[in-house]
């Protein structure tokens, strides 16, 4: 039985990956922001535990992991967990911009290397779910963007510093998802959403499976996945 710790487990992707994980009889560790959520994200997932830290406030991750019992080992951190607010940067405020920064790039870095010395252990497999605005922005993007780039130069820098100590690290880009996340971006264009449009989240969760089950010998480094509508 392996052992995967997912951001993010609440909904979408995250939650896919992780009924998928339990389903096969893998134990599944959720991140949740504070012991209500953790609740509530245990009880749909039946089998899966919860530790407690808030990835908008990262300064504050170890303190919180230090009165938590952590796994006895972890084979995978899966980072599903994120955050959008659009709007062109004449508008954009310094708190939106902290908000995204902390969540989708800080806060990762900092539960990467507060769990390091567990991931070398296991020869554990790190595997980010970036973003297609990870490789391009696009107006109206640019703090999500910004966090994204900025997610995928941590993930390739990780990989070069970590190979010597077993830890595989893969990016996963993939376009647009039908997932809660998704639909606030179309509330926040104007726009309908149609979720038949977009890549179904369990479609994503079956590219991270990929990652996380290659052979030793073998290892994803990154990988877009787009619709085919």
């Amino acid at each position: 039985m392996r052992v995967h710790l997912i951001t993010g487990a609440g909904s979408g992707i995250g939650a896919a990956l992780a009924r998928r994980l339990l389903d096969r009889g893998d134990q599944v560790v959720v991140l949740a922001r504070d012991a209500g959520r953790a609740k509530e994200i245990t009880a749909s997932l039946p089998g899966a535990s919860a530790l407690v830290g808030d990835l908008s406030t990262p300064g504050r991750l170890s303190w919180a992991l230090s009165k938590q019992p952590l796994p006895e080992r972890i084979d995978s951190l899966v980072h599903v967990a994120g955050v959008v607010d659009l709007g062109p940067v004449a508008d954009l405020s310094a708190t939106l911009w902290e908000r995204q920064l902390a969540v989708n790039l800080v806060g990762p870095a900092e539960l990467t290397r507060l769990l390091l010395p567990l991931l070398r252990v296991s020869h554990a497999r790190i595997v980010f779910v970036n973003s297609g605005a990870g490789l391009h922005a696009h107006a109206g993007w640019s703090a999500y963007a910004a966090s994204k780039h900025g997610l995928k130069a941590l993930a390739d820098s990780l990989r070069a510093e970590e190979a010597e100590h077993g830890v595989l690290v893969t990016s996963i880009y993939p376009g647009r998802t039908a997932t809660p996340m998704q639909e606030r971006v179309h509330q926040q264009e104007g726009r309908d959403y149609d979720p038949a449009r977009f890549i179904a989240a369990d479609s994503v969760a079956t590219t991270i499976l990929t990652a996380l089950d290659l052979p030793d010998d073998a290892a994803l480094t990154d990988l877009t996945i787009r619709p085919t509508g």
